[in-house]
This record gives structure tokens, sequence and C-alpha cells, in this order.
């Protein structure tokens, strides 16, 4: 299974994969050291590859078994770092409601956290874990829109708050929203997972009966 996962990995959506691992730390960096707009900059660089790799995988026909797995191991390691660094932002805001929405940030560190899991276990079971369908997509692409706002325009967490700020009630409202499609997201996969497993333990108890 390891030699057929580098089957063709040499890819144009491949690279822009591996691009998007490459800049999560450079990301926290910026972000942490108070290059607020440069980590903007980059989550926006970001969430473009996130946009194109799969347009031109099908596009192109350079669709992978590893592209399958790269694609979301940097989304998810993306948004778990996005998550981390906002939530640690919000609770240390004097601002009340902003510091009381921090906690809907570990509705996102949960989701990513068991899907990460999940994906590993699939992958050492020999289960190829599916693509994303169009909740997820979604729910990533609402993920990217609102965090970069909150970036740009949040308050107290925001770097151009001086061109414009956020209400507070409207910050907490679009995290809201976000960790919603999260959640929707979240419940499209089981479905298609459980179907996963179901098979495999059939075909295994097949397998221990012919035996």
């Amino acid at each position: 299974m390891v030699k057929d996962l580098f089957k063709g990995c040499f890819t144009i959506p491949n690279l822009l994969s591996v691009i998007r691992i490459a800049l999560i730390p450079v990301f926290a960096v910026m972000y942490l050291n108070g290059n607020q707009l440069l980590a903007i900059a980059i989550l926006a660089v970001s969430g473009l590859t996130d946009l194109f790799d799969g347009k031109i995988a099908r596009r192109f026909n350079q669709v992978s078994a590893l592209g399958k797995i790269l694609d979301p191991v940097a989304d998810k390691l993306t948004q778990i770092t996005i998550a981390i660094i906002l939530f640690i932002s919000f609770r240390k805001a004097e601002n009340t409601t902003i510091n009381a929405f921090g906690w809907v940030f570990l509705v996102f560190l949960v989701k990513e956290g068991i899907m990460v899991l999940g994906g590993l276990v699939m992958l050492l079971m020999n289960i190829r874990p599916g693509a994303a369908e169009m909740p997820g997509k979604v729910a990533t692409f609402t993920f990217y829109g609102v965090m970069i706002l909150i970036i740009a325009f949040g308050p107290e967490v925001g770097v151009l708050t001086n061109v414009w700020k956020m209400p507070d009630i409207l910050t907490g409202i679009l995290v809201v929203i976000a960790a919603c499609t999260c959640v929707v997201a979240f419940a499209s996969y089981m479905p298609e997972t459980y179907r996963q497993f179901r098979d495999h333990f059939r075909e295994k108890k097949a397998q221990s009966n012919v035996k």
C-alpha cells in the first residue's frame, strides 16, 4: 500500500499541498512575533493553494493517492494551528464578549483532533479516507474567510482595526457560524466512514471464514 501511495505523486496539486504544510510554522511565527499583516498574507496564500489544488488535480487528471492524504492533512494542520492561536488570543482579551467566544475554538480543535486520529486509524487498517465532500469544502472556505476577517479586523486581535473594527457581537457570530459549518462537515463524514469500516470488517470476516 505504501508503494502504491507514491505512484504519480509528483504533481502540481501535491506540491501546493506541501507548500501549504510548510507555510503553517511560518504563519504561526509571524503572528506570534507581531507580524500579523504578513501572517494574513500567508494565510491567504494558504487558502488559495487549498482552493486551486483540487481544481488543478481534476482538470488535468492529476489526482493521486498521496494527494488524497496530503490535502486533508494540510487542511487539518492549518486549521488546528489557527484555532490554537486564536483561542489563546481570545482568552487573553480584556473584552469580555471576545473572551467568552474564545471557547468556541475548542469545537474546531476537538473536531480536527478526532478526524486526524480517525484518519490515522484508517490508514493503519489499510482503509483509505475518503475525499472531502461539499460540506467539508464549505466548512474549510468559511473557516479561512472568518479567521482572516478576525485576524484583520477582530476586536483586540485584529491588525487592521484602525481601518475598521468588527463589532464584538459580529465577531462572535462569525466564529459560531464557522463552528456550525465545522460540525455539519464532521457529521457529513460519518456515514461514509461507517460504511468503510463496516465493509473492512465484513471483508476480514469473509477472509477468515474462507481460511
